[in-house]
């Protein structure tokens, strides 16, 4: 991995949102969706980061291209760190950066045309002429299999699937070197999913994008990812590549989402586990490791101490206290 280059560095990275306390409590709690995690991502490649709704995993897509401020920790982008630029500073930067949106419905302005919306990134772009954006949109609408008489309708002449092609021409105009596909494919049919991702791969093979890809679904990020985290509760519980998670699972965490993924392979090894209990309050998380609570294999110490984020050698990462 040493001779890769990292496009993008997390360390400690933490967003504590405040919440006040009920009627008769004063002052703030606080939601900690983002509790010290680290990870980076190489040039060209796909990192996975799937979890349970409310885990966090959005909020750190949106933390990372500074769309919302981290509370801690530090970002760097490309060797830069980004933690604490300005709006103004960032502003160069952001062509690099882009995001494809869950929901393909609200993230589409309705009152805009497509070129519009994909070309918004260029009209700042004085280097290039009318005839030249016009091109460069129309070209990038060929390559997500828009077609040129869509150029001036609004999105609500468009499918979920059409729509979300707009989202991601809009992301890949500028050839960004990192792209954060928040959710990209939860809002639309199964059917038209399978496209979307092959069409995410390719353009990722053509020009060699970085990709966080959030989900919640092991089986959609194991067709696109190189490794892949798993988070749970605002922190990384396990961090791997695709093969090595899916083989040798170690956090039980892991093992539980795994064992739900329909895949007969999968569950002739292991059978279905189904977790007890309810996810913990973000407001009142448990002491010691935070799945504690609803974990099948916990000894004493896990609902002490919190487990320590450890290098169980060949790329592979978990903090959990039966390593």
């Amino acid at each position: 991995m040493g001779t890769m280059n990292t496009v993008l560095k997390v360390e400690h990275l933490k967003k504590y949102f405040p919440v006040k306390k009920g009627l008769l409590r004063r002052g703030y709690d606080f939601v900690r969706a983002v509790d010290d995690i680290q990870f980076e991502i190489h040039e060209g490649e796909t990192l996975g980061l799937v979890g349970e709704s409310g885990s966090g995993k959005s909020t750190t897509g949106r933390c990372i291209l500074r769309l919302i401020d981290p509370t801690g920790g530090r970002i760097w982008f490309k060797g830069q760190e980004i933690t604490d630029m300005s709006r103004k500073a960032l502003r160069p930067l952001r062509q690099s950066m882009q995001i494809i949106f869950q929901d393909p419905y609200s993230s589409l302005n309705p009152r805009m045309t497509v070129k519009e919306i994909i070309g918004e990134g260029l009209w700042s772009n004085r280097d290039l002429s009318a005839r030249e954006k016009k091109e460069r949109i129309l070209e990038t609408m060929d390559r997500v299999a828009l077609r040129p008489e869509h150029y001036d309708r609004h999105p609500h002449e468009f499918s979920g699937g059409q729509r979300q092609r707009i989202g991601i021409a809009r992301a890949v105009i500028l050839n960004p070197e990192m792209i954060v596909a928040d959710e990209p494919l939860s809002a639309l049919d199964v059917s038209i999913q399978a496209q979307v991702i092959n069409l995410l791969e390719r353009l990722q093979e053509e020009f060699g994008f970085s990709y966080l890809f959030i989900s919640h679904d092991l089986s959609v990020v194991e067709h696109i990812s190189t490794r892949i985290a798993v988070m749970y509760l605002g922190k990384i519980v396990e961090l791997a590549s695709k093969e090595e998670l899916y083989n040798n699972p170690k956090h039980p965490y892991t093992v539980s989402l795994l064992s739900a993924v329909p895949v007969p392979k999968v569950q002739k090894k292991r059978g279905r586990i189904i977790l007890k209990g309810d996810i913990p309050s973000p407001l009142q998380l448990p002491k010691g490791c935070n799945f504690h609570t609803r974990c099948p294999r916990r000894i004493k110490i896990c609902s002490e101490v919190a487990p320590e984020w450890r290098d169980l050698g060949n790329g592979h990462y978990a903090a959990c206290h039966l390593y």
